[in-house]
């Protein structure tokens, strides 16, 4: 009976650790959440013909190009520059939104969330659950 009443403790210390992050979750995640759906992130082309801002999707919200592209006779190499620099600042945002969180969510928990990994992000979970004899 003894490994049963270790077994319960355990799994009520680890219930109790649950409620808490549940409870710390639910006050401070409403002021985390709208900042980080505040991020923006602008990020700019090697040759710095292409600016690019994004939000903490990654959608874009702004794309500049300078006047000087109009002197490339490569069309394919103006997109793939565009799609590129649209790429990084969508990193990047996405970093921004993963660091604004980590308070409350384990980084690598919540990149597999945004990244839309619902599998990987259960299995993580029952990972951390206590394991049965």
């Amino acid at each position: 009976m003894r490994g049963d009443d270790a077994e319960a403790g355990g799994l009520r210390a680890y219930a109790d650790e649950l409620r808490s992050n549940f409870l710390r979750l639910q006050q401070e995640a409403p002021a985390v959440h709208a900042k980080a759906r505040s991020v923006q992130v602008t990020e700019r082309s090697p040759d710095g013909l292409v600016t690019a801002t994004v939000g903490a999707r990654g959608d874009l919200i702004r794309l500049d190009l300078d006047p000087r592209i109009y002197r490339r006779q490569h069309a394919r190499a103006l997109a793939d520059s565009i799609a590129e620099t649209i790429q990084r600042a969508a990193d990047k945002a996405q970093a921004k939104v993963v660091e604004h969180f980590e308070p409350l969510v384990a980084p690598e928990q919540m990149k597999l969330y945004l990244e839309g990994d619902l599998e990987a992000v259960l299995d993580q979970m029952s990972g951390q659950l206590p394991k049965e004899r």
